[in-house]
């Protein structure tokens, strides 16, 4: 059985899920994942098939994906440790 306390001035008892900075995880996270996988999308593409859809994915897009999980993720880890 789950029992709340409360005491005056000091909330509910429950603590937030990663604390009060989920959305600096969750932006760090979500950056890193677009940056590290765009990028290794790039260095090594996927085998061709035999009608040739797969193929390297357009570098543009790549840079502008990569730059973009960047900013993201350095965007949550100085909310991490700004706060």
């Amino acid at each position: 059985m789950l029992q709340v306390v409360t005491v005056m001035g000091q909330g509910t008892g429950f603590e937030t899920f990663l604390g009060d900075d989920l959305l600096g995880w969750l932006t760090l996270a979500i950056g890193g994942a677009l940056a590290v996988g765009t990028l290794l999308a790039l260095v090594r593409p996927p085998a061709q098939q035999a009608d040739g859809t797969l193929s390297r994915p357009p570098l543009g897009r790549s840079l502008v994906m990569i730059a973009v999980g960047m900013v993201a993720a350095i965007w949550g880890l100085a909310s991490l440790v700004s706060g």
